[in-house]
């Protein structure tokens, strides 16, 4: 254990010490490749900065016009065939939107269900096999300035969409259905 605490307490300064090692010898200008690197990372900071409030703004919207709760609403006809819990629809719908709304859903059906109970597991399953797609999207493209998405958001839609489906069938499977 003690080794251990001591390799994470030395990995970053060594990982540091390593990569000025290597540029040194290889006679690159180190502070000038890191201000270069840094005056990068804030242009992109500034470019995806538009998209990125858009899509939060959009997200509090959402939640706030009770639309998501319409919307669950209206899925529980189908969401009963799938055999999705209806405690987890929130964080289904969510989760490729925002991922800080999608962490106080997990947080919110964790606290109320348990960490071992059908729904806790489900929850936790669906957090890790989906993506926080609008997000990612705006993020990746906004940066390299990209406005023409064509295909992406369709096909990450149904990757989230496999994820979500999958993940109640292999906990059902694996642990039982919970319903």
């Amino acid at each position: 254990m003690e080794l251990l605490k001591l390799v994470s307490t030395l990995a970053i300064p060594l990982m540091v010490f390593v990569i000025l090692s290597y540029g040194l010898s290889k006679d690159v200008k180190v502070y000038d490749c890191f201000i270069e690197g840094a005056k990068e990372g804030i242009d992109t900071i500034i470019r995806i900065l538009p998209p990125l409030v858009g899509l939060l703004v959009a997200v509090g919207i959402f939640r706030a016009s009770g639309a998501l709760e319409l919307i669950i609403h209206g899925l529980k006809p189908i969401i009963s065939v799938v055999r999705i819990p209806p405690e987890v629809v929130p964080l289904a719908l969510m989760r490729p939107i925002s991922g800080s709304a999608a962490l106080a859903i997990v947080t919110d059906l964790i606290k109320t269900y348990g960490p071992d109970s059908f729904i806790g597991r489900v929850t936790s399953t669906m957090m890790g096999s989906t993506e926080t797609t609008f997000y990612t999207i705006a993020i990746y493209f906004g940066s390299i300035g990209i406005k023409n998405v064509r295909h992406t958001i369709a096909a990450a839609l149904l990757a989230d969409l496999t994820g979500i489906i999958v993940s109640v069938w292999i906990c059902g499977f694996v642990f039982g259905w919970g319903l």
